[in-house]
């Protein structure tokens, strides 16, 4: 599963810069645009320290940390959706994806909480 969930984080990161870089941006959108390329590759980038922990807690942590990331990153794509009218079916798939690997992590940290 870890595996499996790695590749999707990954995916998901390609899919994202795909998605970004295929679009015009005007200034004002573009600090949203920033944000969320920051937050969705950091997704994988912790799911993958995850696996190189020294310890229980530390790889956690990591889940923690990526978890937190993939929530964000639903924020700023919402925020494009609503707020400058990105109507783009690229962009629903980005965000079922993002919602997808947040309940994954989500059940990865609960389960890790649970037998702590």
């Amino acid at each position: 599963m870890e595996r499996d969930l790695k590749y999707r984080c990954y995916n998901f990161s390609l899919l994202v810069i795909r998605f970004l870089k295929s679009k015009k941006w005007d200034s004002l959108s573009l600090v949203v645009v920033k944000q969320l390329m920051r937050s969705a590759l950091s997704v994988g980038a912790n799911v993958v320290e995850a696996k190189n922990s020294s310890s229980r807690l530390e790889f956690k942590r990591f889940y923690e940390i990526a978890l937190k990331s993939s929530n964000e990153s639903k924020y700023w794509m919402c925020l494009l959706r609503d707020g400058f009218e990105v109507k783009d079916e690229e962009l629903n798939v980005l965000l079922k994806e993002a919602d997808e690997i947040s309940k994954i992590l989500a059940s990865s940290v609960l389960k890790l909480k649970k037998s702590d």
